[in-house]
């Protein structure tokens, strides 16, 4: 049977690696800034102007995720029912468009005809 001396260090031991591994990782881990001052200044660039864009991305992204969740249905069944009007409205974008351009052609037709 173990003695009190014993439990003791493992104790300490256990103390010491459960807290001292997380502040060692803390401790030697860059952060944000030191990692994009490593990037080369393109990479710098490019982020930086693509910053807003992702964060108004990230932000339309929560906010479905709060109106998702708000309904009485899974939000899995609600990101369903989102694609699918997101595709019917694709379809009837392009049909529109198709249209539109059917249209302008028939009108050029009808001007190279009528001039000759």
């Amino acid at each position: 049977m173990p003695n009190a001396g014993t439990w003791l260090k493992m104790l300490g031991l256990g103390a010491a690696v459960s807290i001292g591994g997380p502040m060692f990782v803390l401790y030697i881990r860059p952060t944000d800034e030191e990692i994009f001052q490593k990037y080369n200044p393109e990479l710098q660039k490019s982020s930086i102007e693509g910053r807003e864009r992702r964060e108004q991305e990230y932000d339309d992204y929560v906010n479905k995720l709060k109106e998702w969740s708000k309904s009485d249905k899974s939000i899995w069944f609600a990101v369903k029912e989102e694609e699918a009007r997101r595709k019917v409205q694709v379809a009837e974008s392009t049909t529109q468009a198709k249209e539109e351009q059917k249209a302008q052609r028939d009108e050029m037709r009808k001007e190279l005809l009528g001039e000759k």
